[in-house]
């Protein structure tokens, strides 16, 4: 009996030590992944990756996302800038080199408030085209958690940031006769996904 007694003590310990974790996937039909370059100096080109999944580990139940865990995988050569030869370059050694690295990555190391209420600094590391790196962005998130007709919780952020494709192998680009370059090296990242919670 004071064993039976001792190991239930010990357990319900264990349990109050646990803290509960709140599992989200990535709604990717009502989310999208979209980044811009500046071409020729002076506008700029949108485009995104149509296929990707992704996940939230929350560590509250709530809309505090603090300390939350992500996670994506992009398929590389699911980019899209609305032209298909373009689209093409891209995918190709030049660039992505999808072949070779069908991939890109995202995992948080670390999610913290920010300044502004509802604001997130989420820094993680990026693996793309072979090359992992740190980036800082900023998310800011939905004013509460929401159900859907069906029952189904869902929330949103926006995120953005901006990185160099240079520090992750992809350099090509042209000189222009009047001077500078075809394409900018930094890319300005336009993010924003839908998440829902998992049963």
């Amino acid at each position: 009996m004071k064993t039976t007694l001792t190991t239930l003590v010990a357990v319900t310990a264990l349990s109050f030590g646990v803290k509960a974790q709140t599992n989200w996937n990535v709604d990717a039909s009502h989310s999208k992944l979209g980044f811009a370059v500046t071409h020729m100096m002076v506008s700029e080109v949108e485009g995104k990756f149509k296929i990707y999944e992704g996940k939230v580990a929350s560590p509250k139940a709530d809309a505090d996302f603090t300390d939350s865990k992500i996670e994506f995988n992009v398929d590389a050569a699911s980019i899209n800038t609305d032209d298909e030869k373009r689209d093409g370059h891209l995918k190709s050694p030049d660039f992505f080199d999808v072949a070779k690295y069908p991939k890109i990555n995202f995992k948080s190391t670390s999610m913290k408030p920010g300044k502004i209420k509802g604001t997130y600094i989420l820094v993680g590391d990026i693996t793309m085209h072979g090359v992992t790196k740190p980036v800082m962005l900023t998310a800011i998130g939905a004013s509460k958690i929401v159900k859907d007709p069906y029952g189904m919780e869902r929330y949103a952020f926006k995120v953005t940031g901006n990185l160099n494709r240079k520090d992750y192998g992809l350099t090509y680009n042209s000189a222009l006769e009047a001077g500078g370059v075809a394409l900018s090296d930094e890319v300005r990242l336009d993010i924003s996904v839908e998440i829902t919670k998992a049963k």
